[in-house]
């Protein structure tokens, strides 16, 4: 049996993961938390809630979703954070005068010299500007260019690209399985009938499953299994990733050891 490493606040990296299912921010000032996303930390921090706090300058600069101010806090201070989200894969990434829509579950962590507004499309979050965000998937993330076609399932976000369309294949629903749905109302709508449509440049974001990702009201802790934000573990590998094209945006992906 291998010796289990163990950390201290001199050993844990700096703004890099811990691990596969960690990641480690040193804070030297301030960032954005989701609650219940950060699960220990060293040094002198202190957390102020979105919207009931001392820091009204920062948040009326960097947070303009106001459906989403009570999922979300600000840690002040100096030390080290490590931040989880019930063993699905986490990692950092950064953008360059970039702007992301991404899930509102799988964002954890970002900058003050990001943006956060509120998508117009209901569970998504955009981020615009320069700054490191820190995300959690269900599985290894996949970058992918456009024209593409995505299971909803399946997507985290995207990067530097138009908000995409919905694609139904009216053909296939047509067919007997179609026509079973219309008369029993048994089963949903798979990957394989409806789909996101991207068009134009930019990235889109996959993660590596299917596994649904439930409307849930806002300010509401999730308690879906395989879920990013939502419940059980999720599994994952440490599986390396190029750095992503750099059309309009610089969005790159950081691993740790």
């Amino acid at each position: 049996m291998s010796t289990p490493v163990i950390h201290d606040v001199h050993t844990l990296p700096r703004n890099d993961n811990v691990n596969a299912y960690a990641f480690s921010v040193e804070l030297q000032g301030q960032w954005f938390l989701q609650k219940g996303k950060m699960i220990a930390y060293y040094g002198a921090i202190d957390f102020h809630g979105v919207g009931h706090g001392p820091l009204e300058r920062l948040i009326s600069t960097s947070f303009h979703s106001p459906l989403h101010a009570a999922d979300w806090v600000v840690a002040e201070g100096r030390g080290k954070m490590v931040l989880a989200d019930r063993a699905f894969d986490v990692n950092s990434y950064d953008l360059d005068d970039g702007n992301l829509t991404i899930r509102s579950g799988n964002l954890l962590a970002f900058q003050p010299s990001l943006s956060l507004k509120q998508s117009i499309i209901p569970g998504f979050l955009t981020l615009l500007g320069t700054g490191t965000f820190v995300a959690a998937s269900n599985g290894p993330v996949v970058f992918a260019e456009p024209p593409i076609r995505v299971d909803p399932q399946a997507l985290v976000g995207w990067a530097d690209c138009p908000s995409p369309c919905h694609h139904y294949d009216h053909q296939y629903l047509r067919g007997f399985l179609g026509g079973v749905r219309a008369h029993t109302g048994l089963g949903g709508v798979s990957g394989e009938e409806h789909q996101f449509e991207f068009v134009g440049a930019g990235t889109v974001l996959l993660q590596s499953t299917e596994q649904l990702m439930a409307e849930r009201p806002t300010g509401e802790v999730a308690s879906e299994p395989g879920i990013p934000g939502g419940g059980g573990p999720g599994g994952g590998s440490g599986s390396q990733v190029p750095q992503l094209p750099g059309a309009f945006g610089g969005l790159q992906q950081r691993f740790g050891l």
